[in-house]
Parts: structure tokens; C-alpha cells; sequence
């Protein structure tokens, strides 16, 4: 499972010209499931994901995490996380979970998400997306199962 988070000012995602999520301050996370991923996994990303301390506390350090500081969630479902380039120009998600299992899990991590965090937003699971953003720092960070469930 991979995570790539943005901490944002605002965010938004559109299907079709229509918004169907939008956060003010918080993180937006794409979130990339290969086959190998479980619920096991994705608790564990999840708990990592909500413990970053990645927001400056009244000293300007980063030592606050999301719900310190009423943050805001936006998830967006996207398997070219797993893209392998390393053949080619053209990439190959074969890593990238099989549709129903990585729906499944992404639904999951959502409800998690919500158990934690007052407004969690979604995207679309499958279509075509618009995502906007104002990056705040800009800070992005790159959460990989592979590290994190050692």
C-alpha cells in the first residue's frame, strides 16, 4: 500500500465538472493498493497516516498531527501509484491491487479514516478525476507498506 500526502491549504475533486469532495487545511492522500495489501496494512498505514506530526505547532515545528489542529482529510483512490517504469517508456501496473480488492480496501481506509477525523472527503473510485490543490510548504510525503509494516 502506498500513500502520497500533501499537506494542503484546500483541496478539491471533481468528476464530470462536478465537485464531489472539497477540504479546507488538512491532507490530501492518494492511495495506491497493490495485491498483496490487507485490512492488517491498511490500519497500520492509517495510524501512521493520522500520527504525522507534520503541521507547526505555535513555535513554528512541525509537532502537530491532523487532529490537533482540526484538520481536514481528502482520499483519492489512484493505482498508477504502483507504476513500474523501470522497462520501457510505457509503465506497467501489474503490481496495482485488481479493482474489487483495492475498492474494498480503499472503502475501508475511508470508514477508518471517519472513525478519527471529523471531515474526511473521497473521490471517485474508478473514474476520471480532477484534483485541485493549494500545497502548504510545500510538504509532500511518500508512506510505503514496504517500510512501514516491517
Amino acid at each position: 500500500m502506498r500513500f502520497l500526502i500533501q499537506r494542503v491549504n484546500e483541496a478539491n475533486v471533481s468528476v464530470d465538472e462536478n465537485v464531489i469532495g472539497r477540504i479546507g487545511r488538512g491532507l490530501l492522500v492518494f492511495i495506491g493498493i497493490s495485491g498483496n495489501d490487507n485490512t492488517e496494512i491498511a490500519d497500520k498505514m492509517v495510524k501512521k497516516l493520522l500520527g504525522l506530526r507534520i503541521f507547526e505547532d505555535e513555535n513554528g515545528k512541525t509537532n502537530l498531527d491532523l487532529k490537533a489542529v482540526d484538520g481536514q482529510l481528502l482520499l483519492i483512490s489512484q493505482f498508477t501509484l504502483y507504476a513500474d517504469c523501470r522497462k520501457g517508456n510505457r509503465p506497467s501496473f501489474t503490481d496495482a491491487g485488481a479493482p474489487d480488492l483495492a475498492n474494498e480496501l480503499y472503502r475501508y481506509i475511508i470508514e477508518c479514516c471517519r472513525r478519527e477525523i471529523a471531515v474526511v472527503e473521497e473521490g471517485s473510485f474508478g473514474a476520471e478525476m480532477k484534483v485541485s490543490l493549494i500545497n502548504d510548504g510545500p510538504f509532500t510525503i511518500f508512506l510505503d507498506s514496504e517500510d512501514i509494516c516491517r
